[in-house]
Formats: structure tokens, C-alpha cells, sequence
């Protein structure tokens, strides 16, 4: 295990482990350019790569220089993506569970956001409620942000003493979001039905509009043929 470390004052940090069947075998003290052995059968190792002359040398420099280059430059490849932020779209839906209970399922989805971490969670009166709570995993969009969502169930009597917390670093405050009042089938069908009506007055009206037309169409046309018969009668007789 390689790792250097590159710290916000400056300063750079680092070590170069081998482990051997779950445990540490070999650690290098880039201090001291010299292994340390863990186990005793390391120890033979340990002294042939402390006697090697400049082997020791190269892996600090390995630490401290060449491994800090390449995180920055890899920091400098995804500057962009890491200043990136992107509020998440909360959106509440609800449902009313058809069970004797009358149980209301509510899901608070979250939508969009980047980085990836976020902390979302019920509330009940203002404190973290997580009785009958479900959550799922954060999950990738194509566009490279994520999306995740949480459910719980309540009595829709208590219904106003719940909401949806998200903290997210895009956002200045945290959001809360209230619950919804869960749709009713009977206002859907009562929808669906005006809508059907509105749709056949659209149809009749325009039904009436082509045959008022073809009418008057027909009549100019019976107009247009007796002027015509009467000149042509005209004519004859004149001869």
C-alpha cells in the first residue's frame, strides 16, 4: 500500500506498506530510510533492502516529490467537478395505503444534486424521526449527478407534524419540505371525466362547424349555378 499526501498547509505526509495474509509485513520510515520489520520473518527482507545503497532514497523521493506531482495534477484535471455543486429538486409524493389501518405512504425524492454526498431524513416536530422509514440508495444520473428518495408512513392525522430535512453543500440552508395531501381516486376519475366531456363538446362543435360550412358552401354553389342558368336563358332569347 502506497500512499502521499498533500495537505491544505503545504506540508506532505506518506507511507509505503506490505502486508502478508491480512497483516502488516514491512513498513518504510522515509525518515529514517529505513524498513521496519513486523514480523520476524520480515527481517530478512528488511535488511537486504536496507543494504541496497540509494534504494531507500528513491522511494522518499518517490513519497514527497513524484507522488504529490501526480495529485496535483490530477486535482488540476477535476478542479471543475470538485468546485461543482448542484441543488438537489425536491419533490413530494403520497398515497393512501389500502390497509385497515389507513396508513398514509409518503416519498420524499431527491433529485439532481452533486457531490454525491447528501443527509436527507423525516422529521417529526421538528426532530430526526425514523420510525417506519424506508431509504433508498444514493444513486448516479446520466448527466453525472445523483438522485436518492425516502419513505415513511404516518397517520394522516399527524400528517402537518412531518417533513422531509435535506442538507446538501449546494445548499445555503437546509430545505424542509412539507407533506402532501395524498391524491384521491374519486377526484382522478371526476378529472378524467370532465376531461372526457371537454374532449366530446371539442368533437360535437367541431362536427357542427364542418357541416355549417358544407352547407353554406353547397348554397353559394346552387346560387352560383341559377345566376348562371339565367344568363345563359338571357342570351337565348336575345338571339
Amino acid at each position: 500500500m502506497i500512499v502521499c499526501e498533500l495537505r491544505g498547509d503545504g506540508s506532505k505526509g506518506g507511507f509505503l506498506q506490505y502486508g502478508y495474509e491480512g497483516k502488516t509485513f514491512l513498513t518504510f520510515d522515509k525518515e529514517t530510510l529505513t524498513w521496519v520489520a513486523s514480523e520476524p520473518q520480515a527481517q530478512i527482507i528488511q535488511r537486504k533492502w536496507d543494504a541496497i545503497p540509494g534504494y531507500n532514497q528513491r522511494h522518499k523521493v518517490y513519497l514527497e516529490e513524484e507522488c504529490i506531482e501526480w495529485i496535483k495534477k490530477y486535482l488540476s484535471y477535476r478542479k471543475e467537478a470538485l468546485l461543482r455543486t448542484e441543488p438537489p429538486v425536491v419533490t413530494m409524493s403520497s398515497r393512501k395505503k389500502e390497509v385497515e389501518d389507513g396508513m398514509e405512504t409518503h416519498v420524499c425524492r431527491l433529485h439532481g444534486f452533486y457531490p454525491r454526498e447528501i443527509e436527507a431524513s423525516w422529521t417529526r416536530d421538528g426532530e430526526v424521526w425514523l420510525q417506519d422509514t424506508l431509504r433508498g440508495s444514493v444513486a448516479p444520473n446520466a448527466d453525472g449527478t445523483f438522485h436518492a428518495w425516502l419513505s415513511i408512513q404516518i397517520d394522516p392525522k399527524e400528517r402537518g407534524r412531518y417533513r422531509c430535512h435535506v442538507e446538501h453543500d449546494s445548499l445555503q440552508e437546509p430545505l424542509d419540505v412539507a407533506l402532501e395531501e395524498p391524491k384521491s381516486s374519486l377526484g382522478i376519475i371526476i378529472g378524467c371525466v370532465v376531461a372526457g366531456l371537454v374532449l366530446l363538446g371539442v368533437i360535437v362543435v367541431g362536427i357542427l362547424v364542418f357541416f355549417k360550412r358544407r352547407q353554406d358552401d353547397y348554397k353559394k354553389a346552387a346560387t352560383s349555378e341559377e345566376g348562371s342558368n339565367r344568363s345563359s336563358l338571357g342570351s337565348n332569347q336575345t338571339a
